[in-house]
């Protein structure tokens, strides 16, 4: 009897809400080589794979999903959404990152048709609380030259958009100070990993971030 009882109470136990919906928009244009593909592939697998990222996933039930893209409309959602409800869910998307086969090759890099395309995928988790892009790149916008008008429309929604720009070692930002004033939206920021070697620490840190938990 008291067994049935417990069954029924967790059985009728409401589910935790989804608090963020966050779609990986990965710049895969004709300046990131077959090298620089893997090391963002893996960076970003061992990013989502880190202790602290997975406890922050699990605790807002987050849904993920990847989105690869290059030039005008060459932009594909890679894993479809996936709510991170146990352990095992987030080290299976994680493998599944590092498993991705690369989409398109030599192409350009059109910021603003990543961040339309992407704007487009989130009807799949409507019931989240918050919904986030998180787009990555090495190089500005020079094909379509829409990106404006998509965060725009970003912000329209009510979708958040940050940023990990990729760039080459030494002092100047370019590519920062083009996501911080074209791609995010207001109260978005951007991370700088310096160069490719750099991505899992600048992912990892832009992940706690967004999921609400300082890095260390």
């Amino acid at each position: 009897m008291l067994r049935a009882l417990l069954l029924a109470l967790v059985v009728a136990a409401p589910a935790r809400a989804c608090d963020t919906a966050l779609l990986l928009a990965i710049d895969i244009s004709g300046s990131i080589d077959r090298g620089e593909y893997a090391l963002q592939t893996e960076g970003l697998a061992a990013a989502l794979a880190d202790g602290a990222v997975t406890d922050s996933l699990l605790a807002g039930q987050s849904a993920l999903a990847v989105v690869q893209w290059s030039g005008v409309g060459r932009q594909v959602l890679a894993l479809p959404w996936r709510r991170m409800l146990a352990p095992g869910d987030v080290q299976d998307f994680a493998e599944a990152v590092r498993a991705l086969p690369r989409a398109f090759v030599a192409s350009d890099t059109a910021v603003g048709g990543a961040i339309t395309f992407s704007l487009g995928r989130f009807d799949a988790v409507a019931d989240c609380r918050r919904r986030v892009i998180d787009i990555s790149g090495d190089g500005a916008e020079n094909a379509g030259f829409t990106v404006a008008s998509a965060r725009r429309e970003a912000e329209r929604a009510g979708v958040e958009i940050n940023a990990i720009a990729i760039e080459d070692m030494g002092a100047s930002k370019p590519i920062t100070a083009f996501y911080e004033r074209w791609a995010v939206t207001r109260g978005g920021f951007v991370v700088t990993a310096r160069g490719l070697g750099d991505y899992r620490r600048a992912m990892r840190a832009k992940l706690l971030r967004e999921l609400g938990k300082p890095a260390s």
